[in-house]
């Protein structure tokens, strides 16, 4: 599944993750595939697979 990266910006910024925010910001791309960047995501603290699951991942979480 691909996201923007504005949405995980914004999930670390809702959880108060400042470190995991501010590697999110340097290190990921504009446009995340979460196959393909499995471990970044993962070495901020979030689940791949939760973010890609069924039902649209972040967009049920933040909206459209």
């Amino acid at each position: 599944m691909l996201l923007d990266k504005a949405q995980i910006i914004n999930l670390l910024e809702n959880r108060g993750d400042a470190d995991a925010l501010q590697r999110a910001r340097k290190d990921l791309p504009d446009l995340i595939d979460t196959e393909r960047h499995a471990d970044h995501l993962t070495r901020l603290g979030l689940n791949p697979d939760e973010l890609g699951s069924a039902g649209g991942g972040l967009t049920d979480m933040f909206g459209p």
